[in-house]
């Protein structure tokens, strides 16, 4: 697990969770790094193994150890860095970017759960094509080169489980999502977060990849800052 802050002298803490394959390097990943920091956030990066033998212990705990020493922070998780994020305490406002709560991509699953039982950590099992139309508009091609290809069924194995084990979503959370990703399962977001508490982009994948980006930027910082009462009334963002 890595971590970098961004913006030693920002006024507030806020921890970003990445997604998995997710990059500092990343143009896109790095524009949404600017965009906090220039919101005055001192910012607490984690960048994600992408194999894991334990969701625990690889992925959780060194986030969660982590953040028992900030005194009070916003937290902010796209997909799998969501899946961590909402076992984390401590932090005073959640907002989440197309959380990876369940398996999306049509994967049925007896076929997730076979491949679970493989008693491998070896990276043996493609993902698929997280391409441009998976991912978003902006999506360069260094970031899609550098993306991995591959996961272990141990991989699997630990991350549905951690799905299972979803605690109680934090009742003011806030979750942008858009409803053409074809890499998370949406029913996880809507059987725990209130639709008045979702934001609807147009895109795939990672809202800071989507064309759109710059129109959701004021009501992301709006929703780190005041969490769900920044969404409930909102006016309605111009597609």
């Amino acid at each position: 697990m890595r971590h970098r802050i961004f913006n030693e002298d920002g006024d507030e803490d806020l921890v970003f969770v990445m997604g998995w394959g997710n990059r500092w390097t990343h143009e896109n990943v790095s524009w949404l790094l600017g965009t906090l920091t220039e919101a005055g956030y001192r910012v607490h990066a984690f960048e994600l193994p992408t194999n894991i033998d334990d969701f625990k212990a690889d992925w959780l705990e060194p986030v969660a150890e982590y953040v028992r020493g900030l005194d009070g922070y916003q937290l902010l998780g796209h997909s799998a860095g969501a899946l961590i994020a909402q076992a984390l305490d401590g932090a005073d406002n959640h907002v989440y970017l197309s959380p990876w709560w369940g398996y999306g991509g049509g994967f049925p699953e007896p076929v997730l759960e076979a491949v679970s039982a493989v008693p491998t950590t070896f990276p043996c099992l493609p993902i698929g094509d997280l391409d441009r139309e998976a991912l978003g508009e902006r999506a360069t091609d260094h970031q899609i080169a550098t993306t991995p290809s591959w996961v272990s069924p141990t991989f699997v194995r630990e991350t549905r489980r951690a799905q299972r084990e979803l605690l109680t979503i934090d009742h003011d959370a806030v979750v942008f999502c858009s409803l053409r990703d074809p890499v998370v399962d949406l029913r996880p977001i809507g059987e725990r977060v209130p639709a008045a508490h979702v934001v609807l982009y147009d895109g795939g994948h990672e809202l800071f990849s989507a064309a759109a980006r710059d129109r959701y930027v004021d009501l992301l910082l709006a929703a780190l800052e005041d969490g769900s009462d920044a969404v409930e009334e909102r006016p309605t963002v111009p597609a």
